[in-house]
């Protein structure tokens, strides 16, 4: 369809309707909207979408606005963007926050926000405001745009700026960079076989979008055949849970939906967040984003939090639902970035990597706690070996071996929270099913920021010759990384695990951890395990023993560490 048509289209079927009593600010109005947008493959399908377009009073087509699009995270709706549009049309900016194709009220299937689908809808909201005289305009149709969103509402943004170049600039939150590696990890460096199934987190989007979805917004065309999702969607999952790992089907399908596959494509300025909490997308996301976008020329810079989608943020960082520049750290950052590339003020946009410490104590805004860098990544390297005795060193190691074993059916073997609800911290490692090691008591506190790795190599004759089937009989371990407290006490960082399925156990295997930030204070220990099963995700299938022999300087856990 030609730009005309497309706008003539979208003024002809927008319905709107009034504002709830109530909602009405001095600054700026608000209305509710619908749009019939086309999308898929060939732009072949209708789609309703709802939304709400925030006006300052003060737009005009004598002084016009730039304008800033917003939608919701999975199992959210265009309300939950209420606090940050209305910030931002206080302060000048025409919003249109809406609902995600198959959310909130909005029509056609959840398609993880795909281009084809979520991202060409959203673009015909682009070309929506780009038909509004009281929206900044860079040519004629090309308005002056921006988007900000977390999770769903983060990827939704790269899917965008992949299929319309008229978007200015990006401000995505706690999202993935790949889904095939969020919802199926291989931390293994390279990762040349499929990961292991997070069992927790993808039956929580089952749950939310084909179940919680329907009962809220019944529709019975979605409730057709796979509830809310295409048909591929449902066989995958049960296909993925099943074996314990993504087919390859499964994993075309979630890299279609994932930036990692089109990032040639995105060139905007772009603002990363992301969540140093966060057993869904962790730190490793956004880092190859930002590497990616880095290595072609494109304008990035990242904000690591402290905040994500296994914790709340802290004081002083952001409040989503009032949000406020002055007090709030990441608020700021947001309206500065904003402020740069739609008003085009001299404000500034901040440092190349900032993160946030937990350990460091401050009032009112966060800002004192986050350190930043003009330079990422951060720190110097530091080994500790893995050595006899279950010890880690920083010198000569000594030779001495483990033994475990691996259980039946990818079992698990770790009895730790649900990554997908937020429970009291539980982690209890079966006896006999994992190796570990541990530092001597740090004589001061040591500050690790970045991506640790570990070097290690098995000793698994089982698993070695199973391997030649496939992912089926390849060896799954799950090492982590805890934080040992003077009294014993271990805490597992975040929660974080790193799956690994290893393809020839009879080879050398690297494993990039997730990301972390955190302090090991003086007289604590660093803890490396390495387990057999997860609660949160689908092992191995056939039982194997392991034996890790140590007493060699290639076999290391290498943390970032700074200052």
């Amino acid at each position: 369809m030609r730009k005309s048509a497309l706008l003539a289209s979208l003024a002809i079927t927008a319905t709107v309707l009034a504002a709830p009593p109530g909602t009405a600010d001095p600054a700026f109005t608000v209305r509710t909207m619908h749009f019939d947008v086309l999308a898929g493959p060939g732009a072949g399908q209708h789609c309703d979408i709802v939304g709400d377009l925030y006006t300052p009073v003060a737009a005009s087509a004598a002084s016009p606005a730039p304008a800033i699009l917003t939608t919701n995270g999975f199992g959210g709706s265009k309300d939950d963007q209420a606090g940050i549009a209305r910030l931002a049309a206080s302060r000048g900016y025409v919003v249109l926050s809406y609902s995600g194709l198959g959310f909130g009220g909005s029509g056609c299937r959840i398609t993880l926000d795909d281009p084809d689908w979520d991202g060409r809808a959203a673009s015909q909201l682009v070309s929506f405001l780009g038909g509004l005289d009281y929206v900044v305009h860079d040519a004629p149709g090309d308005p002056r745009v921006g988007m900000v969103g977390g999770s769903y509402g983060g990827g939704i943004q790269f899917a965008t700026a992949s299929v319309d170049p008229r978007l200015d600039t990006i401000i995505p939150l706690i999202t993935w960079n790949d889904l095939s590696y969020a919802l199926g990890p291989n931390n293994a460096v390279p990762a040349a076989t499929p990961g292991a199934a997070k069992i927790t987190w993808a039956l929580l989007f089952f749950f939310e979008g084909a179940l919680l979805e329907n009962i809220q917004h019944p529709d019975p065309n979605r409730a057709i055949g796979c509830p809310n999702f295409p048909t591929e969607i449902c066989t995958d999952l049960l296909l993925t849970g099943t074996l314990g790992y993504p087919t390859p089907q499964t994993t075309a399908l979630l890299q279609h939906a994932s930036v990692a596959s089109y990032v040639s494509r995105v060139r905007v300025p772009t603002l990363l967040i992301q969540g140093q909490k966060d057993t869904l997308f962790n730190l490793n996301e956004a880092v190859a984003t930002y590497q990616a976008l880095q290595a072609q020329g494109t304008e990035t810079k990242m904000i690591w939090q402290s905040w994500g989608h296994s914790g709340g943020a802290a004081p002083g960082e952001i409040d989503l639902a009032n949000p406020d520049p002055a007090s709030q750290y990441e608020t700021g950052r947001i309206l500065d970035w904003f402020d740069h590339y739609l008003k085009d003020l001299p404000a500034d946009t901040g440092p190349e990597f900032a993160y946030f410490r937990d350990w460091v104590p401050y009032s009112g805004n966060a800002a004192p706690a986050y350190a930043t860098s003009a330079s990422f990544p951060v720190g110097t390297a530091r080994s500790f070996y893995l050595s006899a005795h279950n010890e880690l060193v920083a010198e000569q190691p000594r030779t001495g071996s483990q033994t475990f074993l691996t259980p039946p059916a990818g079992l698990p073997t770790s009895l730790s929270p649900f990554d997908a609800i937020n429970q009291p911290a539980v982690d209890v490692n079966l006896p006999g099913t994992f190796a570990e090691w541990a530092s001597a008591p740090l004589a001061a506190p040591m500050d690790v920021v970045g991506v640790p790795r570990l070097d290690i190599r098995l000793t698994a004759p089982t698993a070695a010759l199973t391997s030649h089937l496939g992912p089926t009989g390849q060896l799954v371990l799950f090492p982590k990384i805890y934080d040992v407290a003077p009294d014993g006490t271990a805490s597992l960082i975040h929660q974080l695990v790193a799956p690994v399925r290893v393809a020839d156990p009879t080879r050398p295997v690297q494993v990039s951890l997730p990301g972390i930030v955190h302090r090991f204070d003086q007289g604590h220990r660093v803890r490396l395990v390495l387990a057999s099963g997860d609660l949160n995700y689908r092992g191995g299938l056939v039982s194997a023993p392991v034996t890790v022999t140590a007493g060699d300087t290639g076999q290391a856990l290498t943390l970032p560490v700074v200052g």
